[in-house]
């Protein structure tokens, strides 16, 4: 490596470690002043090179500013984690050796931390050991992977050839979705060509909990999804009622588990999703709860098979290793990040105790904010069994002006969303950097916030 090349890098790591040891003093948003900095970076497209060096200090400059500090301990908003340190330094190490881990061949480092974790995972959620999965950038491709799973099986099942006749004159599928369903599961059906407007859309009880009662009674091929860690209020459907009741060869349980997988890991939490081993498949993100750095998605499927038919395409020059495991038979790409790195070592680094811990304390910070503001006189809208907290600070537009005022404080951050029919605040505690006194720091703002708002 050239001398240029190691000067550049060690001005990288330095920028890093200067943003990184000031996230516990940073606003979580940047004000107005610090979004202007983004007009440096638009710049006439240079005719010539420009010095790397100079380049890297103006992202740097501008980035430190205009960055969200997501990856700190006061960050609520759409459930996003942070980087635990030994995540951030493997996708450092995995950036540098600049893998592509669609085959055993381009990058066995790559195909075998998959292959491991993968098996690992599958032992920590105690599913069952036929399972296959793929890495993927997020939920929104973990849900598409598992429904192309499920379409091609149950189609499979009437006869139909999805991979040679597409879905042109295709035998029809029911797919039954909670009213509460995540937009991310929406996308995917979309893609998939299923239809989003031809969903059967079953209503919640007052948690957003599916209504057992309330699903129809379909025959035929029929997709149930279901919700592990609802994304307002971190309720859980019945799973074990559902799937016991309405499980046949031709019904495909999927459950969007994007962060409440985690919460199996966990004795105190782990009834929540009891009858989740049941189903087809799981879409999970690793950058939720295990806090590993974006993107970083998974899709479990029961049937190996299912999941490799769907998938799996062949070219004379991908010629799979013998005896190996080729991870683009499982994923939709074949140029892949080597996303299994980082979940091998937020798995080994942390063990099953340590993402527990992880868990219930964020789980025990949602708790305290529930209940500090109940007591400061707000409404909390939710039951708070999981990491989630809805408030409400009065009427709507009251509420809307309180988490302004809270995002323009920038002590923490948390964004608005609807709850049957009202307007909400939503906590959303998921980072492994949060601690007893960030909680406090914050709950503290949100509440001197809110009695500013008149």
């Amino acid at each position: 490596m050239s001398r240029e090349a190691k000067r550049l890098l060690y001005q990288a790591y330095d920028y890093a470690l200067e943003f990184l040891s000031k996230l516990n003093d940073r606003r979580v948003y940047p004000d107005e002043k610090m979004l202007k900095e983004l007009k440096r970076l638009d710049i006439p497209l240079p005719e010539k090179p420009t010095d790397p060096e100079a380049a890297l200090k103006l992202l740097h400059e501008v980035g430190l500013k205009a960055t969200v500090t997501s990856a700190g301990p006061r960050y609520f908003g759409f459930v996003m984690g942070g980087s635990l340190p030994q995540t951030l330094a493997s996708s450092w190490l995995t950036s540098a050796w600049d893998q592509n881990a669609g085959l055993f061949d381009t990058s066995p480092i790559a195909a075998y931390t998959e292959e491991i974790s993968l098996r690992w995972l599958v032992e920590l959620f105690g599913l069952p050991k036929t399972c296959g999965g793929a890495f993927l950038s997020g939920a929104t491709m973990a849900a598409f992977t598992s429904l192309a799973a499920a379409r091609n099986h149950l189609l499979n099942r009437q006869g139909w050839d999805v991979r040679k006749n597409g879905l042109f004159d295709a035998p029809k599928i029911n797919i039954i979705v909670s009213e509460e369903i995540h937009v991310t599961n929406l996308k995917a059906i979309s893609l998939l060509g299923l239809g989003s407007d031809r969903l059967t859309k079953v209503r919640t009880d007052n948690q957003g909990r599916m209504l057992v009662d309330e699903i129809p009674d379909l025959s035929g091929p029929t997709i149930i999804c279901l919700q592990a860690g609802d994304v307002n209020s971190g309720c859980f459907d019945p799973f074990n009622e559902i799937i016991s009741e309405l499980d046949s060869d031709d019904t495909w349980f999927h459950i969007d588990a994007a962060f409440g997988m985690w919460a199996l890991v966990s004795e105190k939490f782990k009834h929540l999703a009891k009858g989740i081993e049941k189903a087809d498949s799981w879409s999970i993100d690793a950058h939720k709860w295990l806090n590993v750095p974006y993107d970083s998605g998974m899709a479990l499927v029961k049937n190996e098979d299912a999941l490799r038919s769907a998938m799996s395409f062949g070219a004379s020059y991908l010629t799979p290793a013998p005896g190996q495991r080729r991870p683009t038979d499982y994923s939709t790409g074949l140029s892949n990040r080597a996303r299994g790195i980082d979940v091998w070592t937020a798995l080994v680094t942390l063990g099953k105790s340590g993402i527990a811990e992880i868990v219930e304390r964020c789980c025990s910070h949602a708790n305290y904010a529930a209940e500090e503001l109940s007591r400061a006189g707000f409404e909390i809208l939710n039951d708070v069994v999981l990491n989630q907290v809805l408030v409400s600070f009065g009427d709507d537009a009251r509420t809307d002006e309180v988490i302004k005022e809270i995002q323009r404080d920038g002590t923490c951050w948390c964004g608005g969303t609807i709850r049957k029919g009202r307007r909400a605040m939503r906590i959303s505690v998921i980072s492994w950097a949060t601690t007893k006194e960030d909680m406090k720091k914050s709950v503290e703002a949100m509440i001197a916030c809110a009695r500013h708002v008149k």
